[in-house]
Order: structure tokens, then sequence, then C-alpha cells
């Protein structure tokens, strides 16, 4: 498990581009913010269609953004929620990390994942939606209990790695992660309650469904 100081920047790969960043918001802002949103957020378990059944995620989760910001996943639609204020604070936050960092980034929406312990998990995918555009920039948060996520190359051409995530840590995801990647939070023998939010560029949908 790694332990990050804080304020520090570690890249996990160069091509594509996956850097971590710890010391996001600084204590205690970080724990008063884990407490703020697990209590004021309206968390949902909503049913996804897997191979023909309906089946409740094994987490709760709230989409989050701009009105524009709709977002199609397995099937179904997702309207946002309008900006809570805690949310925007940490995504004003992530924007100036990653300007200091020299990484230009606006985001528009969030998906909050909350995981009440280590039995709570989000299965193998790539963030690779049409609304996200091609090779996206995703950024992620993570707050409370500690957990990795765990990559693997599409081609299978290089060995699967974790990614441990600390109590507010950023993981940047940069251009062509989604596509040369994919990413799970797997089950773990870990307690404590995590909240991830994972912000990104949400590209407006036309009439036709597709991004406008």
């Amino acid at each position: 498990m790694t332990q990050l100081s804080l304020s520090s920047r570690e890249t996990l790969l160069e091509d594509p581009p996956l850097a971590r960043f710890a010391g996001l918001l600084g204590e205690p802002a970080a724990a008063q913010a884990l407490i703020r949103l697990d209590r004021e957020l309206d968390w949902q378990r909503p049913t996804l269609r897997l191979y023909g059944r309906e089946h409740p995620i094994p987490r709760h989760q709230v989409w989050m953004g701009s009105p524009e910001a709709r977002y199609r996943y397995s099937g179904r639609d997702f309207c946002p929620e309008a900006w809570h204020p805690e949310v925007t604070a940490i995504r004003d936050a992530v924007v100036e990390r990653l300007a200091d960092a020299g990484q230009a980034a606006g985001f528009n929406s969030v998906l909050l994942n909350r995981y009440a312990d280590g039995e709570e998990r989000m299965g193998w995918h790539c963030d690779d939606e049409p609304e996200l555009g091609v090779d996206p920039l995703i950024a992620a948060v993570s707050l409370g209990a500690e957990r990795p996520l765990r990559f693997r190359w599409k081609r299978r051409d290089a060995a699967a790695f974790n990614a441990w995530l600390p109590h507010d840590s950023l993981l940047l995801m940069g251009p062509g992660v989604q596509r040369r990647l994919q990413h799970a939070l797997l089950p773990r023998r870990i307690e404590g309650l995590r909240i991830s939010l994972t912000f990104r560029w949400v590209h407006p949908l036309s009439a036709s469904g597709r991004p406008g």
C-alpha cells in the first residue's frame, strides 16, 4: 500500500498518462466533506439491464452536474442533479490542482459512488461513452477508506496493476487511458465508508440522442 506525502504527485503511467495526487483538500476539510456528502446527498441504487435481466448496482450513486450533462449508460438515461455546494468546492480544488500541475481541465458533471464497505464494488469497464468524446480526461477524487483501483490492458500485452487510492487523493486519468485500459473496484476485506467523485466533461446530446 503506497503512502503519499501531502501535496505529492506520483506518475503511475507515462503513456497513457495516469497520475496520483495526495492532499487535495487537506484536513479537516476532507473529513468534513466525506461526512457532509454521506449525509446530504440523495443516494440512489438504480438497476441496470444485463443479459436481459434487471440488477441493482452493488453500491449507491448520484449523477450531478450542469443541466445539459445528460448521460447514457447500460441502456439508461441519467439526468444530472444540481451541483451541491460541497461538490462544487471539490471540483474547483481539482481544477486548481491540475492547473498547478500544468494540466488545463474543466468539468460539467460528476458521478459520485458510495461504497459502504469493501464488499460494495464496481465491475470492469472503461469510461468511453460517446458523450465523453474522444480520449476524455477524467479526474477521480477518493474520500474515506483507502481501496485499490485495479487496471488491466485491453490488449493484455502487459501486467494488470493496482492504483491505491488513499483518503483525500486525486487520480488523473488522461487521454488514452479509457481507450487502452479497463478499471474496476474489486471486492476487498476492507472496512469503512468510501465515496468517490469522478469528474468529467459530457458533451450535450442532440435531439437524436447523440452528442451535439
